[in-house]
């Protein structure tokens, strides 16, 4: 008999009263949108619309004390957005965590193989 090689996969999921505030498309959209200064350049380039990806910045910034993009309305020079401190340190804190999740994964598929026939 062949023997079985399994995998594990996950996402990390932040959540607040059952509702979803984090995840890994949503700190793609905040690494987006610190890199080109734009919530509709970071919107064009996942591939989704320009509302969508407002909508999930209201969200993001409603559950959190301090604003995690923090934008400034067009006019004759363009808008712009950024993403503050606040939201830096959060996008690198759900990195370690999902390094941390990867790792768990890993070591427990490991630890588990002696029960796979």
């Amino acid at each position: 008999m062949q023997k079985t090689n399994f995998t594990t996969n996950g996402k990390i999921w932040l959540e607040v009263n059952n509702v979803k505030v984090l995840g890994p498309g949503r700190v793609e959209l905040l690494e987006r949108i610190n890199a080109s200064g734009s919530i509709r350049q970071a919107a064009f380039q996942m591939e989704m619309s320009y509302r969508q990806a407002w909508d999930l910045i209201k969200q993001i910034n409603s559950h959190f004390t301090i604003p995690v993009v923090m934008s400034h309305r067009g006019g004759k020079g363009g808008g712009n957005a950024i993403v503050s401190q606040g939201g830096l340190e959060l996008i690198k804190q759900f990195h370690a965590l999902q390094k941390k999740f990867e790792l768990f994964l890993k070591q427990n598929i490991a630890n588990s193989e002696h029960l796979i026939p």
